[in-house]
């Protein structure tokens, strides 16, 4: 059966790693802000828009870490 390519990325948002939901919704329910988040080999990369929105997230990350259940390094980028 051939899939429409609307059909595959539909079903491609949908299996995100439990890693990313959970930090998107903790940023969005204690900071009220939208990031994007990227699972590396090693590292988490939460990427911000601002600086000051970095700044305000960096002491989240221990409870983030902890509430993930992961070794990988959690990194904020800017941009």
């Amino acid at each position: 059966m051939i899939h429409s390519l609307q059909d595959i990325m539909a079903n491609r948002f949908d299996q995100q790693p439990e890693e990313i939901t959970t930090i998107k919704n903790y940023i969005q329910e204690n900071l009220h802000e939208t990031v994007a988040v990227g699972l590396h080999d090693s590292q988490i990369i939460i990427s911000v828009r601002s600086s000051a929105l970095a700044g305000t997230l960096r002491p989240h990350l221990y409870a983030l870490k902890k509430l993930c259940n992961t070794e990988k390094k959690l990194v904020i980028r800017i941009g």
